[in-house]
Parts: structure tokens; C-alpha cells; sequence
């Protein structure tokens, strides 16, 4: 395990504080008639959920009234990570920030593509958790990885993540393509490997996929697995488990024994951005208690900045027990930035292949 330290890796502490290119779609949001033009944001970001909601929290309710027109280039996050390279050595970029998880925040800080953070230029941070101000990004929401499963199709709940990788599930058991780095780290913990030991879960992984597992390229077609009973196990944060109970997915969410996965997204602001004042708006908006709160209710992940309010009632549903809180797993960011292309090519030659 690595000893590198850095304000990514302590997720207890922040939770205890709080108890490619091709294929990539654009979104234009035009800006309001009566708000003085600033200039073009252009935020790359996942789509589905995530993208709607960040129009719906952040981008109509206060960068485009304040005179911000946003695009949206949205894709997923390692093409979105590959274009960041291709373009290091151009004066200008094409995006003004990011969205990325933690883990990628940090690869793309160890590459040398983004630009350290001036938070002085932040009104909001403030409030922002002192291990979500990261030198290279700001965290924006944050959840673990815990195991979802439909009661009506696997009779027996499923306590850890050993049980939801299982082989017994056969072809009832879904697997999330774009979570490929946390899937590897949680099949690790599953057959008794570490964060950074990843073999034993990449055999155990290939014993699922003789087994039936299905792969599914987004957590949206996992969810719509779920809500039809093709799947009836897998793993997802427990922030999405909220958001789908909420649209009547029959899944329950369990905190695995082996100790949850913990993650965070944020944004980063690549070094060649050509708007970096719209970049900074972004971030700034980002971190709004409106926005904050709206994300926990939405989508079921904890806010990162302390001036949010979130219901009791809600924070039950979207946090951790202190026992919980206690056991999370970090990621080992260097082994896995060191890893991710390795690992990247054997998940899509020798895993999906």
C-alpha cells in the first residue's frame, strides 16, 4: 500500500466532519435575456444523470441568470481524461473544468494537465470540508461503494462484497463498465486482496464473467437491469441507491463487512482553459448551499460544504453509522495511477473481451 498523502485520500475525516473524444456529446444552455453576458463555460462532464443535474442544480438556477452561457461536453471520464492529454501542449483547451472522481483528480494532477487552485478566488470556500480542498480540484459531492441488491431476485441479502461477487449469481449479477477502477478494487477486497493488490479480484472477476455476469455501459442501463429483474445483485454507491428507490428501482443497499469504498466527485480546471474566470464561477457555484442541498436530494450524495442543511431524515439514508465510517476504504491513488492504463487494457481485452 502506498504511503503517499495527500487531502484525497482521508474520506474518514471528511465523513466524520459531516456525522474520447469521439462520441462525446454537447449541450448548449442558453443564457437568460435580462442577464449582461459574461462569456462561455464549457464543462466536461458523464452524461445522463449527473449532466441533467448539474443544469438543473447549478447552471440554470445561478450561472445562467448571472450571464454565463455553458456548454456541456459530455463523455465518459477516460475519454474525457485522454483528451486532457492530447491537448497539453495546445495554448488553449477546449473545456474550463472537469468532473472527475478523486482518484482521476489525482492522475491528472500527477500528468502535469491542471491547474493548481486559488481558493482566495472561491467566496464559497469557506464552507468547503477541509479535506475536499484538494491543491489540484474541489470536491463537489461525495458517497461509498456499498452493494445493491432486488430482494424479489436474490432471496438471500447479501452482506459483503464476497456475496455480491459470487459466481453462484450467474448471469443475476450486473457489473458497471465505467466503474471499472472501483469494481477492481472492490472484486480485490471480495476475494481477499488489497487496494493495491489487485490479482486475486481480477481472477475472481473472470470466474464472473465465465459465470454469466452481465456488463452494463452505464449506471443508468445497471439501473434499468435492476428495475426489470434481468440483474438482481451488483455494486454501486449508496448515493445512487437512494435516487433509484426514489424512482420505485427495488433495490436495498448494504454496507459491505469488508468496509465501503469511499468516493468523492469533483471538478479541475485544466491548465490551458480558455475561459478560467468562467471556470472559477463554475466552481464557486458549484459549492452554493442551494446547489449542495439539491444534489442530496436529487441524487442522494452528501454535500461538501458545512453551510448545507440536509434533513434528518435524508441524512439517514444518504450517510454512514460511525462503525461504517470507521471501516471505509481508500483508494491507493499512486498504485492506481501508476496501474490504470495496465489495468484499463486488461479490463478490455482479457474482462469484457
Amino acid at each position: 500500500m502506498s504511503n503517499i498523502k495527500t487531502p484525497s485520500i482521508s474520506r474518514r475525516h471528511l465523513l466524520q466532519g459531516t456525522a474520447a473524444l469521439a462520441g462525446a456529446s454537447v449541450v448548449n444552455l442558453p443564457r437568460s435575456a435580462s442577464a449582461q453576458a459574461k462569456g462561455k463555460v464549457v464543462v466536461g462532464t458523464w452524461g445522463g444523470d449527473y449532466a441533467r443535474l448539474l443544469n438543473k442544480n447549478i447552471e440554470q438556477p445561478i450561472l445562467i441568470p448571472a450571464g454565463w452561457e455553458v456548454v456541456q461536453d459530455q463523455a465518459g471520464d477516460p475519454q474525457r481524461r485522454s483528451k486532457m492529454l492530447a491537448e497539453r501542449r495546445l495554448p488553449r483547451g477546449t473545456t474550463d473544468v472537469q468532473g472527475l472522481s478523486a482518484l482521476n483528480m489525482h492522475q491528472m494532477d500527477v500528468a502535469g494537465v491542471v491547474e493548481q487552485i486559488d481558493y482566495s478566488k472561491l467566496k464559497n470556500a469557506k464552507n468547503l470540508l477541509p479535506s475536499m480542498k484538494y491543491p489540484y480540484g474541489v470536491g463537489h459531492i461525495y458517497s461509498g461503494k456499498v452493494v445493491l441488491y432486488n430482494p424479489a431476485v436474490v432471496k438471500d441479502a447479501p452482506k459483503s462484497y464476497k456475496d455480491a461477487f459470487d459466481p453462484k449469481h450467474g448471469n443475476k449479477l450486473g457489473i458497471i463498465d465505467i466503474q471499472y477502477q472501483y469494481t477492481l478494487v472492490a472484486a480485490a477486497l471480495a476475494a481477499g486482496g488489497t487496494p493495491s493488490n489487485l490479482d486475486p479480484g481480477q481472477k475472481l472477476l473472470l470466474e464472473l464473467r465465465k459465470a454469466g455476469a452481465r456488463i452494463y455501459p452505464t449506471n443508468e442501463a445497471f439501473a434499468q437491469g435492476m428495475k426489470t429483474g434481468e440483474i438482481g445483485v451488483g455494486i454501486m454507491w449508496k448515493a445512487r441507491a437512494v435516487q433509484w428507490q426514489k424512482a420505485d428501482i427495488p433495490v436495498v443497499a448494504v454496507t459491505p463487512t469488508e468496509g465501503a469504498l469511499s468516493y468523492v466527485s469533483g471538478f479541475v480546471m485544466p491548465k490551458n482553459a480558455p475561459n478560467k474566470e468562467g471556470g472559477y464561477a463554475y466552481l464557486d457555484a458549484m459549492l452554493e448551499a442551494s446547489a449542495q442541498e439539491n444534489f442530496a436530494i436529487d441524487m442522494g450524495y452528501n454535500p461538501t460544504v458545512t453551510n448545507a442543511k440536509v434533513a434528518p431524515d435524508l441524512n439517514e439514508r444518504i450517510g454512514f453509522t460511525p462503525e461504517d465510517i470507521k471501516k471505509l476504504v481508500d483508494m491507493d491513488y499512486k498504485y492506481m495511477t501508476d496501474a490504470d492504463v495496465a489495468l484499463k487494457e486488461w479490463w478490455d481485452k482479457s474482462f469484457k473481451g
